[in-house]
């Protein structure tokens, strides 16, 4: 997550991004090491366009980081690894960051 106490929101967001299989695959073949868009999409067998949506949200969670690097021939190549992260989940956690959340509740049915 991005800061030692994230708020309620960030929590949402880390385990809804993380809820993906697709996203889980691709944390875990980054886990064993920084990787560019186009290897990595071979190793997982899926699309480019498929890989970058969810690079895009593990991103934008804070989950991975991407750095845009040159080739020796002068190929873009993007680069993207884990950032360091855990979560650690007790009901009494649940607890302190549920005062900090900003979404909206639902309608009361």
């Amino acid at each position: 997550m991005r800061d030692p106490t994230p708020s309620g929101d960030d929590l949402v967001q880390v385990l809804s991004t993380l809820s993906n299989p697709h996203r889980l695959r691709v944390v875990a073949a980054l886990a064993g090491g920084r990787n560019y868009v186009s290897q990595l999409a071979r190793e997982l067998d899926i699309s480019r366009a498929l890989l970058q949506v969810h690079l895009k949200k593990l991103e934008a969670a804070g989950l991975v980081v991407s750095q845009l690097e040159l080739s020796e021939d002068g190929k873009a190549m993007k680069f993207y690894e884990v950032r360091p992260f855990s979560v650690h989940l007790t009901p009494e956690y649940v607890m302190d960051v549920v005062q900090t959340l900003t979404i909206e509740k639902g309608p009361r049915g």
